[in-house]
């Protein structure tokens, strides 16, 4: 039974975890967006109420 054989499978899996693990975390890190957010102002816009006549 070939299956039961743990070496390669378990150094697939070794590699497999480094990957995940080592080189791939630090590549989404140094993502960048291209539009980075501003700041708004703290200040609060001034809004006027509604004159509609609800009927």
């Amino acid at each position: 039974m070939p299956q039961l054989n743990p070496s390669p499978w378990f150094a697939i899996l070794v590699f497999s975890w480094l990957v995940l693990l080592v080189i791939i975390p630090p590549k989404v890190v140094t993502h960048t967006f291209p539009n980075e957010p501003t700041l708004q102002s703290a200040e609060k816009p001034k809004t006027e109420p509604w004159n509609w006549p609800w009927h």
